[in-house]
């Protein structure tokens, strides 16, 4: 019999697991519209649906949900069904008003997140702001005592990334990154698969993420006044008003963003990386770059190829299907949000996996060679934040992975913007003999606003 956690993570040594898994992807998508029918906001891409009754009153824990736009509203309602939201905040005083009459306790509310991380009723905190206020609202949750949920990408720069690793290991929290494809049967099934062999030795893995926007030149403006234009720059630099700056469109900016590298390779590279279990030593690529002023300023084409220490060859597209393709001397497997592809997908119908030894490798420890098994299915990347929280674990993607998973995608970034090759040192975290390459790997901080203080 399958075991199931409070949370929905679902752990079998059954040869029928898989069809179990998707029995129950099925009763939890249908739960999933559900709720969106009843006027909750849903996220489209995993299930919300509980295994086991909602905690009694008197076990649920506080949440504060930090960003509350986009992405960030979805991780807030998925985190209520595992806890009570008790304060939210977010520097569009328009969004904040929204998001407190969202929710029926009347939550606190507040611009500034330093008074939501203060409040003692707070156990747990979602943050889904702009990219470039994740480390320092991460780094001080954990020292406020906090465990937390964050929305990828992790970091701004590698050194954020450095950081990170540091203060969680010191403070003991819990940190998810709201990388879920790592909780998503198909991603998992072809990681699974290219470490099992099924394709044989790996040789070569082929992203594609999509194109970056392009833009025309836009005027400044005032700031509206229900919004903290200065709170919203946090770390960067002071600049006038744009309303294309903000909200959504903010991740075509290198200011607060990466573009697709690492809005999409977050992602995608992450589940790359992943089943490669190892990492770069040498990054070159091409792009052409927009000449407007004042417009977005990420690639209009780009292409990177990652030599990686055991010879694996990963490439990084903007053109193509998007998607993910393994290639080994044996087979291929193709993987995107919609399917997952290949013959040796095809001959598990006769050929499945083994069930015997099960084996839980939640994130990669490159101090030992990959483990042959079964990873746990994963219905809920929330639920196995919740999860962690309680058993003091780590969750499935971990402050390390998900440090050296963006930070191969600002490895890239910073090979395309300088235009050649480049040695990495895995190990020191450092370009090799390039002291210009080095002095991307991190970026002056508006002060009052720095992480390392």
């Amino acid at each position: 019999m399958p075991l199931i956690s409070r949370y929905g993570i679902i752990m079998s040594n059954s040869r029928n697991e898989t069809q179990l898994r998707r029995k129950f992807l099925q009763a939890s998508t249908a739960a999933g519209a559900a709720l969106a029918g009843a006027g909750m906001v849903t996220g489209i891409h995993s299930s919300l649906a509980r295994a086991q009754p909602t905690r009694s009153a008197n076990e649920r824990l506080g949440v504060g949900a930090i960003g509350l736009r986009y992405q960030g509203s979805v991780i807030a309602n998925k985190a209520q069904l595992y806890g009570d939201i008790v304060a939210v905040c977010d520097v569009d005083q328009n969004v904040c008003d929204q998001a407190k009459a969202a929710f029926g306790s009347t939550p606190f509310s507040c611009a500034d997140y330093r008074d939501l991380i203060k409040r003692k009723n707070v156990d747990v905190i979602t943050i889904g702001t702009p990219d470039h206020w994740h480390t320092k609202m991460v780094i001080d949750a954990c020292r406020a005592g906090k465990d937390v949920y964050c929305e990828k990408p992790l970091t701004l720069t590698v050194a954020e990334g450095e950081q990170l690793v540091k203060v969680v290991k010191e403070t003991g929290r819990i940190v998810q990154v709201g990388s879920w494809q790592r909780s998503d049967e198909r991603f998992r099934l072809a990681v699974e698969m290219v470490r099992a062999g099924r394709i044989g030795k790996l040789k070569k893995v082929d992203v594609v993420l999509g194109k970056n926007a392009v833009s025309q030149s836009f005027l400044p403006r005032t700031p509206p006044k229900h919004l903290n234009w200065d709170l919203w720059q946090g770390q960067t630099p002071a600049v006038p008003y744009i309303e294309e700056r903000s909200h959504y469109t903010f991740r075509w900016w290198y200011e607060y963003s990466g573009g697709q590298m690492t809005d999409w390779g977050a992602h995608h590279i992450d589940i790359a990386q992943w089943a490669i279990h190892s990492l770069p030593i040498e990054i070159a690529g091409t792009a052409k770059f927009p000449s407007v002023e004042n417009g977005f300023n990420v690639p209009i084409d780009f292409e990177v190829a990652c030599q990686y220490a055991n010879g694996v060859v990963l490439t990084i597209k903007d053109n193509g299907e998007n998607g993910i393709l393994f290639t080994g001397d044996a087979g291929r497997i193709f993987v995107n949000r919609g399917k997952i592809a290949g013959a040796p997908v095809e001959a598990l119908e006769s050929n499945p996996l083994p069930r015997d030894k099960w084996t839980l490798y939640p994130f990669d420890n490159l101090d030992r060679p990959p483990r042959s098994g079964k990873l746990d299915a994963i219905i809920n990347h929330m639920g196995n934040f919740f999860d962690c929280v309680e058993s003091r674990k780590a969750p499935i993607s971990d402050i390390v992975s998900q440090h050296r998973s963006v930070s191969t995608c600002h490895l890239a970034n910073i090979a395309l913007r300088l235009g050649r090759s480049l040695k990495w040192n895995p190990d020191q975290e450092q370009f090799i003999d390039d002291a210009q390459a080095n002095q991307w790997l991190r970026r002056d901080q508006r002060k009052g606003y720095e992480t390392d203080v």
